[in-house]
């Protein structure tokens, strides 16, 4: 072979290359190449991918960039023409000290030279030259550009300045051709060029799809990069079709005349070899106090909490102790748990609130001796080897919950501790996945919404969902892939595209810390934000040897505390909430009731009528529940239920298994359950079980297959004895080793659901005993979201619990606690600032309350208080306790304001004005009166609300209705809310529903046939839904799609990816156009006829749709007056009624609107 690919994009040069990793290694191998390179955009997102896949192909991988030079300084952000702002040059790295220097290329175009693109400038370039090997790129590059221009002179001296940085033979002149004309004439110019400076050729193609097939998907996807549609004229084009991995044959017939440049490509592959090292550990090193040595301190500290938290600790426990800090010793992460004690401990010394724990951390006692978790793992059976295998090498993962407000502290802590350049976030990818890349592509092709929505949603939503499956398990969508040949072409080009990295974002949690400085390691690029993060994901990380930490923000966590603090000032006692007890009968009935809403992992629909049917007993009973109430192990819950209910009807196939599976009545829930069972029916190690376990979980066959021999028969050579030598039969074994196959696939994580048990315990433990204060801090948690805020304060409604309007005088910036009710958040007004809120509660504590709305303003300074924020107040009823209405404080408030500020003008001047030659007393008859103008409406006082805290607070428009509302309905807006847990939402696409509520927003739009459509935001009393309204049914029902009507709608769920469901409408009926009964009844038929008359008497004063029936109690009679006497049911009849019959005798009926 004699021709190397050197300038190739994968599908990490995001959404500009659709050539994907493994395609293309496979297409390089099929070809006959020893060799090829990868070179991306100003990225080294794929190089770890692509290494990997190129050795294991015997493929040598050539490590590259296309980087993008400033023509100046990288520093210089001046905004040029489009095209001068960079030229492109693709370097390679031929050995280890070129890969490093590449590295520090990229990462320094992306810290110190970001601008529209990563910048790199020929100062960077001289630093890191060496060991790079440099082509002059395409058309973009600055010898090809000044050629292209008729600058040949220019076009030479930058050859000349590569080839003087780089050095003889490390820089080459780039040929290529892809049937453009400008090509063709830069070429024959760089032949003269390559002539007469002695610099070589070398031909590349510029790689951005593996088959010349790939063309037309390609082009798709640069469609969906610039937002544009196929058929638009004006768009970015790849012409031609030639930018695919192409033969060494082709390229050889393009350039005939140039045969030694094909050649150079092979040299060039021949001087390139990297390699790179993989979990070679490369830990910071933690600084322990004079006089230790880390392992000295580790154990210092060890044994100290041992002491703290089991008063004079058995053997046991000292010899289990020792044993994982001797594991630990040897696999050399003794640092990384100095590291992760120490901010931790910042965290505690700080008044930072830190998660109880997460995932298998838990399951090890140095880690509850060094207070990284404060779950008992002895108590709960938790095993270490899931978290440290001896047996299996691989970075032990400790991920921590922090209070969502401050755990960017903590990550601030660290930064500081270990230095900015060795502390970095890391890169996630967004990827294509089935049902949206069907969306984008249909879009790019312009095809109609609704049939490329109806594609998309026969596309199941289980996690790693792909096209393929999809279509072998829906046949509907099969037989449309078959005989329709729009679905096949938008299918197949969604295939090539599936897959594919979208976007880059940054890892909500992880952050590396290294040794040295990152980009020793690894190339950095940077987040939306600015924040500097890796370009490798963390698996890769991982796999080079660098310690990744995850600081998740938990809300839980904040509500925890905060809701801690309210009631130690509303009790005056001490509350240590790690100090609770867990076995508390109160707490877990109230779980058991299903009313958990606020109640962590436990509120979901779904999870609160799962509650109710477990009625947990202990905390047990709490983490099983968490473990089963997930896609799989769902199938076992009445099984577990089964158990729990009746001891009697569990079955153990072997005495053996009675002390494993006894806590979760005889299933096997967790994957600790699989290592035990291995472990004591078998004979195996728990390390060794660990490695069954997770081949059972990764359906690793050939594994399963050598283990199951293992596990029934034994197998002296590796020291295992089998079930059969411990007396269990060849059949049961065999039998259990299925059972286990089957749960392991679904089995979770034991110590990772006990500490998430340990915070939903909690949490039920606070609304339990301090409902009020609990209400209050969940609601400051989400006081951003007013859907959940409102979905919450009808939570609190149902408990009794009154939530009074944000007060000047009473509230703070949070939901606090007045008297046994909630008080609304002043932070939750809208364009009520942080500033302005604080110089409020400072200036109440320092000079007492505000006595008036006068008194407010003088007191406040003008940047804090004006017209806006003043309306803001009033309308939020914030200014409620000033001895006035808002009405009286909205029509007088401009000129309060006006004339303290005229009082301040004069002050400033310092002239006198009237006020000065005038007592108090008689400054008071100046003050500008409140006018005689009543309250707003309930209605107005309501929408205002509405305006400015993005809810109502005082009451609800649809409260008088909610017994009409709750009749009539079939779903509320809530069962339209994604749920993350079940991965979808209460109703179920196509289910037929009826909703009821205020129409609160209506957005009108046009379809292309120039017809009327309407998208409807419905309210109910516990949040909202998007109605949507096609052109017959607007048509049909537009005299009532009306802001703030009142209208029951019936239609069918549209479930969305990801996120809340929409109804779409197929018939609206009015609150009015609903019809009640009036039910009068008698003693018996006789009194009835004695007082027939009056009855008629008393109808005769209303008309309506509303109908009337007698009951006769004695005879259990009926009768159902006829149509000419119905009614309309109001206050002023029913009023009457009720004063002549008396209150029990009369009742309204509402009637179902499927009756009218």
């Amino acid at each position: 072979m004699s021709f190397v690919h050197l300038h190739v994009h994968t599908e990490y040069s995001l959404l500009d290359g659709s050539n994907k990793i493994t395609e293309y290694v496979a297409r390089v191998k099929e070809l006959g190449m020893n060799s090829a390179a990868i070179t991306d955009h100003g990225v080294m997102f794929g190089v770890i991918d692509f290494y990997r896949a190129a050795k294991s192909a015997g493929i040598n991988p050539i490590l590259g960039c296309e980087v993008y030079v400033a023509p100046g300084s990288r520093f210089e952000k001046n905004a040029g023409a489009n095209e001068d702002r960079y030229y492109h040059l693709v370097l390679l790295a031929e050995n280890q000290k070129g890969y490093e220097n590449l590295t520090k290329i990229v990462s320094k175009g992306f810290v110190e030279g970001y601008y529209y693109k990563p910048r790199v400038d020929m100062e960077l370039l001289e630093e890191y030259h060496e060991g790079i090997i440099a082509l002059s790129a395409c058309l973009a590059g600055e010898v090809q550009k000044n050629l292209h221009r008729g600058m040949y002179e220019e076009a030479k001296a930058a050859a000349f300045r590569y080839e003087k940085l780089f050095g003889k033979g490390n820089f080459f002149l780039e040929l290529q051709d892809h049937g453009l004309q400008e090509q063709a004439n830069v070429n024959q110019q760089l032949l003269r060029l390559s002539q007469e400076t002695g610099i070589e050729l070398v031909a590349t193609n510029d790689v951005h799809y593996t088959y010349a097939e790939d063309e037309k998907p390609h082009d798709i996807l640069l469609c969906i990069q610039t937002g544009k549609k196929l058929a638009d004229e004006d768009r970015m084009r790849y012409e031609g079709g030639q930018y695919y991995v192409k033969s060494e044959e082709q390229m050889k017939a393009l350039f005939p005349y140039a045969l030694q440049a094909v050649e150079n490509t092979q040299k060039i592959a021949d001087r390139c070899h990297v390699e790179i090292e993989f979990g070679v550990t490369k830990l910071p090193k933690y600084d322990v106090p004079d006089g230790y040595t880390s392992w000295e301190y580790l154990n210092k500290l060890c044994f100290e909490g041992l002491e703290r938290n089991y008063k004079n600790p058995i053997s046991e426990l000292r010899e289990r102790l020792g044993y994982e800090l001797n594991v630990i010793k040897t696999m050399g992460y003794v640092d990384y748990f100095l590291i992760v004690w120490d901010f931790i401990k910042y965290a505690r010394d700080h008044d930072i609130m830190v998660g109880p724990g997460r995932g298998s951390a838990a399951g090890s006692i140095v880690s509850y001796c060094l207070g990284i978790t404060n779950i008992d793992p002895i108590k709960y059976q938790l095993l270490f080897e899931s978290f440290l295998n001896p047996e299996r090498v691989s970075m032990p993962d400790i991920d921590v919950d922090f209070c969502f407000e401050r755990r960017q502290e903590v990550i601030d802590y660290v930064v500081r501790k270990y230095g900015s350049d060795r502390v970095v976030q890391i890169v996630t990818f967004g990827t294509m996945a089935a049902r949206g890349v069907i969306r984008d592509v249909g879009r790019v092709m312009d095809l109609p919404y609704a049939f490329v929505d109806s594609i998309s949603k026969m596309i199941p939503t289980e996690l790693n969902m792909t096209l393929d499956r999809a279509l072998t398990m829906n046949s509907e969508l099969r037989a449309l892939y078959e005989n329709d040949e729009q679905v096949k072409n938008l299918i197949d080009m969604s295939k090539r595209l599936e897959g594919l990295p979208r976007h880059t974002s940054m890892h909500a949690a992880g952050v590396v810390i290294s040794q040295k400085s990152v980009d020793e390691y690894v190339p950095l690029s940077l987040g939306s934000d600015g924040s500097v993060t890796t370009q490798f994901t963390m698996t890769t990380l991982e796999e080079l040897g660098l310690l990744k930490m995850d600081f998740l923000g938990l809300r839980t966590l904040t509500v925890i505390q905060n809701a801690v603090g309210l009631a130690e000032k509303s009790t005056g006692k001490k509350i240590d909430i790690d100090c609770i007890d867990y076995d508390d009968k109160a707490v877990l009935d109230s779980i058991g009731t299903g009313r958990t809403d606020g109640i962590f992992q436990l509120e979901s629909a779904g999870m609160k009528s799962f509650m109710k049917e477990l009625k947990p007993q202990s905390l047990e009973d709490i983490i099983a529940g968490i473990s089963l109430y997930r896609p799989g192990p769902m199938d076992f819950i009445p099984q577990y239920i089964k158990g729990k209910n009746d001891v009697n009807a569990i079955t153990y196939d072997c005495p053996q298994l009675k002390p494993i599976l006894e806590p979760t009545y005889g299933c096997i829930v967790y994957q600790e359950q699989v290592m035990q069972i291995v472990r004591d029916l078998a004979g195996y190690t728990l390390g060794r079980s660990d490695l069954v376990r997770r081949a059972m979980s990764k359906k690793k066959g050939d594994v399963m297959q050598k283990e199951r021999q293992n596990f029934v028969y034994g197998n002296e050579a590796e020291g295992v004895p089998g079930c059969i030598a411990n007396g269990i039969s060849e059949q049961v074994a065999n039998k259990i080793y299925d059972e286990m196959i089957d749960f392991a696939k679904y089995a979770f994580n034991k110590s990772h659901a006990a500490a998430y048990a340990v915070v939903a315990y909690q949490t039920a433990y606070l609304k339990y005993y301090y409902p009020v204060e609990f209400m209050a801090a969940l609601m400051t948690s989400v006081i951003d979201n007013p859907g959940k805020v409102s979905e919450y304060i009808y939570s609190c409604r149902q408990m009794g619990i009154e939530i009074l309007p944000p007060d000047i005088n009473k509230g703070e910036g949070k939901f606090s606690v007045d008297n046994g009710n909630i008080r609304y958040g002043l932070a939750a007004i809208k364009s009520i600032g942080k500033p302005v809120i604080e110089a409020i509660i400072a200036e109440r504590e320092r000079n007492g309350l505000f006595k008036n709305l006068k008194d407010f303003i003088e007191r406040l300074s003008g940047k804090e208080v004006n017209k806006r924020t003043i309306e803001s107040f009033i309308k939020a009823g914030a200014l409620d306790s000033l001895h006035g209405t808002r009405k009286q404080f909205m029509v007088i408030y401009v000129k309060i304001l006006e004339q303290v500020n005229q009082e301040r003008k004069y002050s400033m001047n310092g002239q006198m004005s009237l006020f000065d030659l005038v007592d108090e007393e008689q400054k008071k008859e100046f003050d500008i009166q409140l006018p005689d103008v009543g309250e707003y409406e309930k209605e107005t006082m309501l929408s205002f609300e509405k305006e400015v805290l993005g809810i109502y607070v005082s009451g609800h428009p649809m409260q008088e209705y909610e017994e009409k509302w709750r009749k009539n309905i079939s779903a509320t807006t809530m069962d339209f809310q994604y749920d993350e847990e079940s991965a979808h939402t209460k109703v179920r696409e196509g289910a037929k529903e009826i909703i009821g509520g205020i129409i609160t927003n209506k957005t009108i739009k046009h379809t292309k046939t120039n017809k009327t459509m309407a998208f409807l935001t419905i309210e109910d009393l516990v949040g909202t839904v998007e109605v949507v309204v096609f052109p017959r049914d607007y048509e049909k029902n537009r005299m009532y799609l009306e802001e703030d009507y009142k209208v029951f709608v019936k239609g069918r769920v549209s479930e969305e990816d990801e996120g809340a469901s929409k109804l779409i409408c197929e018939e609206i009926i009015p609150f009015e156009n609903t019809t009640c009964e009036l039910w009068i009844q008698f003693p018996d038929k006789e009194s009835f006829l004695t007082e027939e008359k009056k009855v008629y008497e008393m109808l005769r004063t209303s008309e309506g749709n509303d109908s009337v029936v007698i009951y006769c109690a004695k005879e259990k009679a009926i009768k159902r007056l006829p149509k000419n006497w119905n009614i309309h049911v109001e206050k002023e009849i029913l009023g009457n009624m009720t004063n002549y019959f008396g209150e029990n005798r009369i009742k309204v009926v509402e009637k179902h609107i499927e009756n009218i």
